[in-house]
């Protein structure tokens, strides 16, 4: 029996007699880390001075109601609907382009990530582990953090905004591309290799094929994600929606700021409803013709659709190649050595001393703190929202339906509003402080984390909750007993997961302000105190690679 142990106990009668009673089996270790992940909530909470009582700042509750009530009337005047037209255009092709070089970085990039392509022994694992501890640092470093850097590097270039996305994207793409690869079976390539086939032609022939649906997946994927990042990269002067969304807010217009919010949002729904339709086109193909049918064996069955997909998409990034003016030459300039040469130059080495260091280290407790906040109130948000968010089996009934669509909107919404920006409204009714960066994360966090539960919800098998409810179950009884407990090692694994990225995101609402390493490297960067952003750099990718291995660790044990 999963989960549970039986186990005889007495019966308190005359004897002899036992019956089997089903007894839940608790897991040591996931009591530990779940009393210990309380612990480390309890503790950011009380960093972030939520229990402080000085938290509110009544003074900003009439600018907040102002930012409120222009929800409900967005500026559609023609002039700022082609404004927003020809920023859409800008944002669309720095994530196709950004994407696309993302993913040739990966695909580059995974096998020499796979585990099995540097063979075994000491010295297999010792460069295997090299190549992962590399790729540790572009993964480390925010997108927005990249576009900070290559603008003193390439100025006021298209390359700033396009490589910002795809530096990380890529290093991220890569592992994702290993992990998939090392789960493909390994007997075709294992076969291939004993008749004489070298190690790149084994990978090319048995393992490609085979994970060719996941690495497409996982592709359109980072597409929708390149979008949200290619926002965040206008909010830092590189163009597009982000950069009129930050002009809107600087200026108080409310109304503007709403239609862009409102472009975003539509920017994302069509990104989102691109992805899952390739997904689950991918997830549950077409049967092949009658006549490949007929004649057995393996066989390749030509998915018209996925063709027509991947060709739009090849389109995308060719009109966002034009469309931005790229010029490869312009990255081997001359004058790009001179400045990335001056900018290594005043970077290196970086500061040790001993205040520095302090400071340093309380930053990384700030943020930490700052990063588990945010995942709390998003992964506990997430919970209460997922089960009526989730798209339902059969037609629901019109409450549960109107109530679905309403709360998919408002995580939509939620998503496509950049960080900084929640930040930046909090500050309005909030003092300054990591509390208002943490909500801000949570607020961001809680639209992406909010939408993947809904689809762990929906990719139950729904037999166990249609039993119950055939037994007379009501609705809550359902959930808690036939739908939670498993979406619950999904939902978790997902919070770990937006851990890693909360903690890289919040360096973003850092640099307006909100503490952390954020703060620290953005008072590095306005009085150009290169080593001192060098050193802060370095922290934030040691933490980043800290809390990835400790997420891994708590998701093997959730799981």
């Amino acid at each position: 029996m999963s989960g549970a142990l039986e186990r005889p106990v007495p019966v308190p009668a005359t004897g002899a007699a036992t019956a089997a009673v089903p007894v839940l089996h608790r897991s040591r270790a996931r009591w530990a880390w779940a009393l210990g992940a309380l612990a480390v909530v309890a503790w950011s909470l009380a960093g972030a001075g939520l229990f402080s009582g000085e938290v509110l700042n009544p003074a900003g509750a009439r600018q907040f109601a102002r930012f409120a009530a222009g929800a409900l009337s967005p500026d559609l005047s023609g002039g700022f609907v082609r404004v927003l037209g020809t920023s859409a255009l800008v944002t669309v092709a720095y994530a196709a382009s950004g994407a696309a070089l993302a993913v040739l970085i990966g695909a580059l990039g995974a096998p020499l990530l796979a585990r099995t392509s540097w063979g075994r022994g000491r010295s297999g694992w010792a460069g295997w582990a090299l190549a992962r501890a590399l790729v540790a640092v572009p993964r480390g470093l925010h997108e927005a953090v990249w576009g900070l850097l290559l603008l003193n590097v390439l100025g006021l270039d298209p390359w700033v905004g396009v490589l910002a996305i795809a530096v990380p994207y890529g290093a991220v793409t890569a592992t994702v591309f290993a992990d998939l690869l090392e789960e493909v079976p390994r007997g075709p390539r294992e076969a291939l290799l004993a008749a004489g086939a070298g190690r790149g032609t084994s990978a090319l022939y048995a393992l490609l094929p085979a994970a060719a649906g996941d690495l497409l997946a996982y592709a359109c994927y980072r597409l929708e994600c390149a979008v949200r990042s290619a926002v965040v990269l206008g909010l830092i002067g590189a163009g597009g929606l982000g950069y009129q969304l930050s002009l809107s807010f600087t200026s108080l217009r409310w109304e503007q700021v709403w239609s862009c919010v409102y472009a975003l949002s539509l920017l994302c729904v069509g990104a989102v409803v691109a992805g899952r339709a390739v997904r689950r086109r991918l997830a549950d193909p077409p049967p092949a013709p009658a006549g490949e049918r007929a004649r057995g064996g393996p066989r390749l069955h030509r998915d018209r659709l996925l063709t027509a997909a991947v060709a739009a998409v090849a389109a995308l990034v060719a009109w966002s190649w034009w469309y931005l003016a790229l010029d490869p030459a312009g990255l081997g300039a001359e004058r790009t050595r001179e400045q990335l040469s001056l900018l290594l130059a005043q970077s290196w080495p970086p500061r040790v001393s001993g205040p520095l260091l302090g400071s340093l280290a309380g930053a990384a407790v700030e943020t930490v703190q700052m990063s588990v906040v945010a995942v709390a109130l998003a992964t506990l948000g997430a919970v209460l929202v997922s089960g009526p968010a989730a798209r339902p089996v059969h037609r629901p009934g019109p409450v549960r339906g109107v109530l679905g669509a309403l709360l998919r909107l408002g995580l939509l919404l939620l998503r496509a509003v950049p960080a900084p920006v929640w930040a930046l409204v909090l500050l309005f009714v909030l003092r300054p402080g990591i509390l208002p960066g943490a909500l801000a994360l949570g607020l961001y966090t809680l639209g992406v984390l909010g939408r993947l539960s809904a689809e762990a919800v929906e990719e139950l098998d729904p037999r166990p909750a249609q039993a119950l409810a055939g037994l007379g179950a009501g609705p809550a009884g359902t959930w808690f007993y036939a739908v939670a407990p498993r979406a619950a090692g999904a939902v978790l694994a997902y919070a770990l997961y937006r851990w890693e990225v909360a903690v890289r995101d919040s360096v973003l609402v850092g640099l307006l302000g909100a503490g952390g390493l954020g703060a620290v490297l953005a008072t590095a960067l306005q009085t150009f105190d290169r080593p001192t952003a060098t050193s802060t750099l370095v922290v934030l990718v040691l933490l980043t690679c800290a809390v990835d291995l400790v997420s891994a660790r708590a998701r093997a044990v959730v799981r």
